[in-house]
């Protein structure tokens, strides 16, 4: 982190996201994450007065802003985007990063929501502020392909859900077969969305 041109603040955010995502919000620590960003462990309370719970909402929605900008990269990739091919691209980035690192961290959003959703009422407003703010661009990049504007949203939805379940599920077998899978069976369904 050091030197990629962030301040402390957002060295700190990074952190606990990637925090988060490898052990979850209640494995997470104050002092870890000061130590992860290279921040000096009194800045934690300059930037975060709120706490924990700041840091972790902050991060939870870092996530979510990330998720959602991925959605026009993937779509610049690929060379004609089809309903199919964005769920592919975004199924393509977890089931490369498990390849090459192993099956450690997933999403800090579903981490923070399984960690804190009953115990944190800002978490889990953040986790779904942050699912949202990832659902938007993929509902309008179906919209863009084509797609009726009353099933892009619940499109969008499924889209996440169907990949969130899958990175569940991958951890757990340490294999990326739900991943294929979900890409695989979710495509026909949702390119046979397309209306013109």
């Amino acid at each position: 982190m050091a030197g990629s041109g962030r301040g402390p603040r957002e060295r700190m955010v990074f952190s606990a996201a990637q925090l988060i995502r490898r052990g979850g919000v209640t494995a997470t620590g104050m002092r870890e994450v000061a130590v992860h960003a290279e921040a000096p462990r009194g800045s934690l309370q300059h930037y975060f007065p709120g706490g924990k719970e700041q840091l972790v909402n902050e991060a939870v929605a870092w996530a979510g802003r990330y998720a959602g900008n991925r959605v026009a990269r993937f779509l610049a990739g690929l060379p004609e985007p089809t309903p199919g091919g964005l769920f592919a691209a975004m199924v393509a980035q977890w089931t490369d990063e498990f390849r090459a690192s192993g099956f450690g961290a997933g999403c800090p959003v579903a981490a923070a929501t399984v960690d804190c959703a009953g115990s944190a009422d800002s978490v889990r407003a953040a986790a779904a502020a942050a699912f949202a703010t990832w659902t938007g661009p993929v509902a309008a990049a179906l919209r863009d392909m084509g797609v009726p504007g009353e099933r892009a949203e619940p499109l969008a939805t499924l889209m996440i859900s169907a990949l969130e379940g899958a990175l569940v599920i991958a951890r757990a077998e340490q294999d990326v077969r739900a991943l294929t899978t979900v890409a695989a069976e979710l495509a026909p369904l949702l390119d046979a969305a397309v209306t013109r």
